[in-house]
């Protein structure tokens, strides 16, 4: 599996991407608790069983077990790790060791969601690249495609994808069609995500018809494992990254910190 160098690179490199879209929005503090939990976090598990193994101390597995888990990690670990962090982004920034740009510490709720956002980022690595490409989200992703034998051409699927995917890029143009103000530009935004998520559910909902409701099972899309593609991407990609967004500073404290006199 993937060791820290790749944990801490992949997400301390999206984190100064989003600190850098953001106008640091997205501030160090920030950057650092999320690279933390995605570089050690759920590997705490691991850690705990080593140490068990090594000091003859039983129980090792099951931390193992319960830490080392995208969901589980959030749900035993989420609170205390909060607190933690947000009193060290307090310490971080009263003691001069970490800016926040916008002079105030990170709150509970903010630390909790780059907590949950370092676990799932730490998967999204170890499903794709520990067990020698056999870990069960990888198996699974694999088996939502096609490989018995040649896909059979169903003109269905070429129907359905190319209405979804027409929709998709035609929804978008005509919801971003005009240059919008300022204040409309979030909800051009909003509709264009609504618009994703109601495309994809349905282009979910084809492939979940054909491989678990149709029997025989058919294949969704030619050869090809759209259905766990899209649910791993949904769950260990898009999703840290929105709730790395959802933690970030309101804009109004940069606005409050520039306004400030030198």
């Amino acid at each position: 599996m993937p060791g820290p160098g790749p944990h801490m690179i992949y997400a301390l490199g999206s984190g100064l991407g989003l600190m850098h879209a953001s106008r640091a929005r997205f501030s160090p503090h920030h950057c650092l608790f999320y690279a933390a939990n995605a570089f050690l976090g759920p590997d705490l598990g691991s850690f705990a069983e080593w140490l068990s193994s090594t000091l003859s101390i039983g129980g090792g597995s099951i931390l193992m077990h319960v830490i080392h888990d995208p969901f589980y990690y959030i749900l035993v670990l989420g609170l205390p790790f909060s607190l933690f962090y947000s009193w060290l982004s307090k310490l971080l920034l009263h003691k001069g060791f970490l800016d926040t740009l916008s002079g105030v510490p990170l709150t509970r709720r903010q630390c909790l969601l780059l907590v949950s956002a370092g676990s799932l980022s730490h998967f999204f690595l170890d499903h794709l690249f520990e067990e020698n490409g056999h870990s069960s989200m990888y198996t699974w992703i694999l088996s939502t495609g096609w490989w018995k034998s040649r896909a059979p051409i169903d003109p269905d699927a070429v129907v359905v994808v190319g209405f979804l995917c027409s929709c998709l890029i035609g929804g978008f143009i005509y919801i971003n069609r005009l240059k919008p103000a300022k204040k409309l530009i979030t909800v051009q935004t909003s509709w264009s995500m609504l618009l994703v998520l109601v495309i994809t559910s349905l282009y979910c909902l084809w492939c979940v018809s054909q491989i678990y409701w149709r029997n025989p099972a058919h294949a969704a899309i030619g050869e090809e494992a759209d259905l766990g593609v899209l649910v791993f991407l949904a769950i260990y990609f898009f999703l840290p990254h929105c709730l790395c967004i959802t933690s970030m500073n309101p804009k109004d404290y940069l606005d409050a910190t520039a306004q400030l006199p030198m």
